[in-house]
């Protein structure tokens, strides 16, 4: 069996069980469960801390894993990604009290407290800067308050528990992050379950990213018509039994269908339908 490690507490927790839960795949009832056998998809699933995943894919007790760009590459892991899905999507920063520093060119004889060590150290050596970094669990914001260090690194979504601390975002982003698949350095690229298991989740992603048109246009106006809506390969064209009329599918995407509905309707389209797809290979 596929053996494949999924984050089994955090915000990656949920959103991945969802995706695999869409993919086909079934998936645990209760929090306690700690492995999930599929046998109809001849897949294990082991339920993991994010932190871990890494450590155990590349290992090869795993065949793949699903967690955060963040924590691979924290992990200093022999892992590599080799699919990003599309959630957990995260900015890691450093930030500091006003004044202190611009960037990291400041940061030579500062200390840096930081939850992703990794990160940082290896952020801080590419750019040849000598600052020390301390590693601490769970929410850093007060250590520049309580004299742990001058700067913090750490993952910055809206910013506000920053500025309630009186800290600013200083920098460029040191990395951004999502959730992502990960195997172990030039494992099974080729494994005919591990590229099933990436079809499936990429169906997902497709499914979820487009919607499926119809319409009915004029004849005339057929090819100004599939200009907005060009789907994949092509659009799909079928006569309508009224002559002149032509009937059109194609897949479009959702964050587009309103515009395009509108441009349609300009044209002439009618009866202009959207649905959700559940499930695609491309």
């Amino acid at each position: 069996m596929l053996r494949i490690a999924v984050p089994n507490k955090g915000s990656l927790s949920g959103p991945a069980s969802a995706m695999l839960h869409e993919a086909g795949y079934r998936m645990r009832k209760e929090s306690k469960e700690l492995v999930v056998v599929d046998p109809e998809n001849e897949v294990e699933f082991f339920y993991l801390r994010p932190k871990d995943i890494a450590i155990y894919v590349s290992s090869g007790k795993l065949d793949i894993g699903i967690t955060g760009r963040d924590l691979l590459l924290d992990s200093g892991a022999s892992a590599e990604e080799i699919l990003p899905l599309n959630f957990g999507r995260s900015t890691f920063r450093y930030a500091t009290t006003p004044g202190t520093a611009k960037g990291p060119e400041d940061f030579s004889g500062m200390t840096i407290a930081t939850s992703y060590e990794g990160i940082v150290a290896k952020h801080l050596a590419e750019k040849g800067i000598d600052a020390s970094v301390v590693h601490l669990d769970g929410a850093v914001e007060t250590a520049i308050q309580l004299g742990v260090a001058q700067i913090i690194a750490d993952v910055v979504e809206t910013g506000t528990s920053l500025r309630n601390a009186g800290l600013e975002v200083i920098g460029e982003p040191i990395l951004t992050s999502e959730a992502v698949v990960i195997r172990g350095n030039g494992a099974g690229a080729d494994d005919p379950q591990v590229q099933q298991f990436l079809r499936r989740l990429q169906g997902v992603l497709v499914a979820r990213s487009y919607v499926m048109m119809d319409y009915d246009c004029r004849a005339e106006h057929l090819e100004r018509a599939v200009a907005l809506t060009p789907g994949l390969e092509s659009p799909t064209v079928s006569p309508l039994h009224n002559e002149g009329w032509v009937a059109v599918r194609a897949m479009v995407p959702a964050k587009e269908a309103q515009r395009i509905m509108d441009d349609l309707y300009e044209l002439g389209a009618r009866a202009i339908l959207t649905t959700s797809i559940h499930a695609c290979r491309l």
